[in-house]
């Protein structure tokens, strides 16, 4: 009974397949006969109801974007070659400009430049400047430059400023690097002036411990520079290893008197390590070295608060307020222009002397007479505020310059009057004070 069951039921489902197969077979033939839909945009003739005219169609669709996509690679083609074109005539006008080294003179479309001595290829010197953006750094780029050497400047820009330097920016002879001396340097130079690490005591208070790798492991890697290029290296050290001298005027070879351990020391203590490192590099790699030990200095660029004495009277009086005084006043100091300053510095890094030698103005004031000057100087009488004298002040400081006129040739020039009244007209300007357009 089953057995039948199953053989009866084939039979419809052979029927319905059949069926089925008829469908599309008479479905495949209605469509094959139909006229294809005319493509968009695309004119056609009665006969593209075939196949074979469809092909010719795409075809002849697919050249014209061929030739669409040939004509805009052509015309980038032209554009990149007129760029190049409009290039190349620029460096050429560049290079005719910088055809011969020396006094450069900009077209009107870039920036103008200080004028700068045409020097002969063996005068001209590849130099170094660390911390070059700074206060007495930027100075000194200026004279370099002027004197028509290749500068490179190095700067993290802790205390330095890129504006104290903006007016080289782009001269063939003037380079500006964001670098920290605290990481190994590799370029090709002469001379090496080693000026990176603060000078304020706000700043070295900030942030002591990079104070002391500025003035350690930077020493070390700019020592390291000079040994593999043979460039003589100038470092700028301080009239601050003197700590509060018992000795006075204080002379190159007096060994201070200092707080190892006090607020100031990592400041005092990396320089007077620093200088070890300079000659112990000296002495075993037959490196050229100099010292400077520099005393106060003062000048335009200077930071409006960087706790310095200049800098806080001179600021204080122009904004009206009272002059802040450490007990007991009658401490004593040398203020040095920093014009006077780039020229020692110069003169020693150019001389044959390799000892530590002093670079200051003997010329002594106490504190209170310097506030007196300031007040005369601007115009401005205001009150002194006496402040509780702070930890390890030196009572007295002013340089034995013995060293600097017999061996250099140098000493100041600038009057401290004539100085306060530059750095009091920066410092206007700085605050507002007086129109751009007038000078500093």
């Amino acid at each position: 009974m089953a057995m039948g069951r199953r053989g009866i039921s084939k039979q419809p489902v052979l029927l319905i397949g059949v069926c089925v197969f008829g469908a599309c077979l008479l479905l495949f033939l209605f469509m094959r006969g139909r006229p294809a839909k005319p493509a968009p945009e695309t004119e056609r003739s009665p006969s593209t109801a075939t196949g074979l005219d469809h092909l010719n169609t795409v075809a002849t669709t697919a050249k014209n974007d061929d030739n669409e996509l040939k004509s805009q690679i052509k015309e980038a083609i032209n554009e990149a070659n007129h760029n190049i074109e409009r290039r190349l005539t620029n460096l050429e006008q560049t290079a005719s400009i910088y055809k011969t080294k020396g006094t450069y003179t900009p077209p009107v479309s870039q920036n103008t430049y200080p004028k700068v001595k045409n020097l002969n290829e063996d005068q001209r010197k590849r130099i170094l400047v660390t911390g070059g953006a700074g206060f007495v750094g930027s100075h000194l780029v200026d004279q370099l430059m002027l004197q028509g050497h290749e500068v490179t400047v190095a700067d993290n820009y802790f205390t330095g400023r890129r504006r104290n330097v903006q007016h080289w920016i782009g001269h063939p002879n003037f380079e500006l690097l964001h670098h920290d001396v605290v990481e190994p340097l590799m370029i090709e130079v002469d001379q090496i002036y080693h000026l990176a690490s603060p000078a304020s005591p706000v700043k070295y208070m900030y942030n002591p411990v990079k104070t002391i790798k500025s003035n350690t492991i930077g020493t070390i890697n700019v020592l390291g520079l000079a040994k593999r290029v043979k460039a003589r290296v100038l470092f700028a050290s301080t009239s601050e290893i003197y700590g509060d001298p018992e000795e006075h005027p204080q002379k190159e070879t007096y060994w201070g008197h200092v707080n190892t351990i006090g607020p100031r020391a990592c400041y005092d203590e990396s320089k007077r390590v620093a200088e070890t490192l300079m000659y112990a590099y000296s002495k075993r790699d037959h490196i050229d070295v100099r010292v400077a030990r520099i005393f106060n200095t003062y000048g335009p660029r200077m930071h409006m608060y960087d706790g310095r004495v200049v800098s806080n009277f001179i600021v204080q009086t122009l904004n009206g307020h009272p002059l802040t005084v450490y007990a007991p006043g009658n401490q004593t100091r040398s203020f040095m222009y920093v014009s006077d300053l780039v020229s020692g510095l110069m003169k020693l890094m150019n001389s044959n002397y390799s000892l530590p030698c002093n670079l200051g103005n003997p010329e002594e004031h106490t504190i209170l007479e310097f506030a007196q000057l300031v007040q005369d100087i601007t115009g401005v009488k205001g009150k002194v505020s006496m402040k509780k004298s702070q930890q390890d002040d030196p009572h007295k400081r002013k340089p034995d310059i013995t060293v600097a006129k017999t061996q250099l040739g140098w000493e100041p020039k600038v009057s401290l009057r004539d100085g306060i009244l530059k750095t009091t007209a920066y410092f206007r300007k700085e605050l507002g004070l007086v129109n751009n357009e007038q000078e500093q």
